[in-house]
């Protein structure tokens, strides 16, 4: 999708949803602070889904990149030159290996240099794992020896990554989902009362007691969930 065209689409749930958010609260005191609420949550989605996209193929690229070094160092020993095993190997792989690839061969055919095309592949795609594979290149172009050797053990060493990276995942996936659970469910329940019986909160609501309660309850539920995510969450 064109940016332009993501950002009308964002613009447009906004005005749907800050409609929706009016008729909710038509009539009452929450018409306005609905409005703005529902309207927020267009480009707080959009950002949202975006960074999970990315990091959905982010991961995916990981996943394929010993499979990629493989492909490279069969190229490599079949007597291809570096750019060649790389634009055999961008023909091969699934995507989203495949995509980076490719701009990879395209921006070297224009002039870019191949090592800074590939410094620029691992910097978008936040691989340090690539990374080393662009700085055992660049090593190997400036001392010789065989690239096709260095590529199998760097593709063995990232191999076994993955491997420790998927026993992680899978050992911190219920952390995950209780951490999931604890954040939604207060907003969730609040949300469905604030719908339901609104004079549910109206003590809290009609007091500077009542309010103060309600940003500390905030400010709480916020801390603890960064808190959980950071204690699931682990940087390799």
């Amino acid at each position: 999708m064109q940016p332009s065209g993501f950002v009308l689409m964002v613009l447009s749930t906004s005005t749907v949803l800050a409609l929706t958010g009016l008729l909710l609260g038509n009539g009452t005191f929450w018409a306005i602070p609905l409005l703005a609420t529902f309207a927020a949550l267009g480009p707080i989605g959009a950002k949202a889904f975006l960074h999970v996209r990315a990091g959905q193929r982010r991961a995916k690229f990981a996943e394929q990149l010993d499979e990629t070094l493989a492909l490279l160092a069969g190229g490599l020993r079949a007597g291809h030159s570096l750019l060649r095993a790389v634009d055999a190997a961008s023909q091969e792989t699934p995507s989203p290996s495949a995509d980076e690839l490719a701009r990879v061969v395209n921006e070297t055919r224009i002039g870019r240099d191949l090592g800074d095309a590939l410094d620029n592949t691992a910097t978008r795609m936040r691989s340090e794992d690539f990374q080393w594979v662009a700085q055992a290149i660049a090593v190997n172009r400036e001392v010789g020896g065989n690239l096709s050797e260095v590529l199998d053990r760097v593709g063995h060493t990232i191999r076994e990554r993955n491997e420790i990276r998927r026993q992680v995942k899978s050992l911190a996936a219920e952390g995950k989902m209780s951490a999931w659970v604890l954040i939604l469910l207060p907003i969730g329940v609040f949300t469905f009362l604030l719908l339901t019986q609104p004079n549910y909160f109206a003590g809290f609501f009609g007091s500077i007691w009542g309010i103060a309660a309600l940003v500390v309850a905030a400010i709480l539920l916020v801390a603890g969930s960064l808190w959980m995510m950071a204690v699931v969450k682990v940087k390799f």
